[in-house]
């Protein structure tokens, strides 16, 4: 095991160790399984896309979650091919039902931040909220035991890098208060 994966497990373990408890043994499924296939995000940008003052805000999460689709999903999840630490140590009970797809990066951590960037940028009545949001989701992710720290730190990155760019290109393509 590399020094990586062990500092991973490390704090994967403490977690379990030490903050495992009935409520949040029942509250971090629920947590997870909203960002499950992006649903709590894609919901939003549909909301978003209905409102005429929002449809730009609801465009560019359209286009973040379709480029966290494409660069995590597809390529490098497949790519890096990590294992999860679920399969990997299998003693750990889980909560949820175990991924099949590969660990590296946390795609629920990628989407979540990349859409709370463009919500921060678009408007922030509705970026704070998701910012807390993303975090328990993120959060969600280890105590959950299905990805590890690396991962997860992994697609927060990604997500906001993804969600910066959606905001630089949104902005020079598309105006504010469109009424696309």
């Amino acid at each position: 095991m590399d020094t990586i994966t062990g500092i991973d497990f490390a704090i994967l373990d403490f977690l379990q160790e030490r903050l495992s408890c009935e409520a949040l043994n029942t509250l971090m499924p629920i947590i997870t399984y909203l960002g499950s296939a992006g649903a709590i995000w894609i919901i939003t940008a549909a909301i978003l896309l209905i409102f005429r003052g929002y449809r730009r805000n609801g465009v560019m999460m359209c286009v973040g979650l379709l480029l966290c689709f494409i660069i995590g999903n597809l390529l490098l999840k497949n790519l890096v091919a990590r294992d999860r630490p679920c399969w990997i140590n299998e003693s750990v009970e889980l909560l949820v039902s175990v991924p099949k797809d590969y660990s590296f990066p946390s795609g629920h951590s990628m989407v979540a931040f990349a859409s709370t960037v463009i919500l921060l940028h678009t408007d922030k009545r509705f970026g704070i909220p998701a910012l807390i949001l993303a975090c328990l989701i993120a959060f969600s992710r280890l105590y959950l035991y299905v990805h590890f720290p690396t991962d997860v730190a992994a697609g927060t990155l990604i997500g906001c890098g993804i969600g910066i760019a959606v905001c630089v290109a949104g902005d020079r393509i598309l105006k504010p208060r469109s009424t696309l």
